[in-house]
C-alpha cells in the first residue's frame, strides 16, 4: 500500500504570511489620530497640553475664551487608547481610575463617548463648541486639525 504525501505549506511560507498580517495589524493600531473641531470655528491650534486639560475636565474653555465640550471614543476603541497615551501619557486603566475619582468627588464628567471616527466628526462638524478625535482617515472639510498626535 503507498501512502500518499499530503502537501503542507512551508514553515516559511507560513511564517511570511504571520508577519504579514502582524504588520497590517500593527499599521491599523498605530493609525495617525488627529484632533479636530468644527470648520465653523476660526482657525485654531492646540498643544497636546490644551487638548489634555480639555479632555481630562481641566478646562472647559478654548484659550479664546469660547465654551469647549470634548467627546470620546468608546472605552473599547485602539484609538482612545492611542490618544490617551500620546496626548496625556495615561493608560486605559489610569484613565478609567482619573474618571472615576473625578465623578465620585463631584469635580467632573466624562466626556460623552461617540462609536466610531465617522460618527465623531459629524457631530463636531454640526457644534462648534466640540472637539473630538478621530482617525486621519476619516477626515473631511466639515473639520479642522488642532492637533496631530503620532503614531
Amino acid at each position: 500500500m503507498k501512502l500518499r504525501q499530503r502537501s503542507f505549506p512551508s514553515l516559511q511560507a507560513c511564517l511570511a504570511a504571520l508577519a504579514l498580517a502582524i504588520t497590517f495589524t500593527c499599521a491599523d493600531a498605530a493609525a495617525e489620530l488627529v484632533v479636530i473641531v468644527s470648520a465653523k470655528r476660526p482657525p485654531l491650534q492646540l498643544s497636546a497640553s490644551q487638548v489634555s486639560d480639555i479632555f481630562l475636565a481641566q478646562t472647559e474653555r478654548f484659550p479664546n475664551g469660547d465654551s469647549v465640550m470634548p467627546l470620546d471614543l468608546s472605552i473599547d476603541s485602539p484609538l482612545r487608547e492611542h490618544f490617551y497615551s500620546k496626548v496625556s501619557a495615561m493608560s486605559p486603566a489610569l484613565v478609567r481610575a482619573y474618571w472615576t475619582k473625578m465623578v465620585f468627588t463631584g469635580r467632573g464628567l466624562p466626556p460623552r463617548e461617540m462609536a466610531s471616527s465617522a460618527a465623531m466628526r459629524r457631530l463636531v462638524a454640526a457644534n462648534p463648541t466640540l472637539i473630538g478625535y478621530i482617525d486621519s482617515a476619516a477626515l473631511d472639510d466639515s473639520v479642522q486639525v488642532v492637533l496631530t498626535v503620532g503614531k
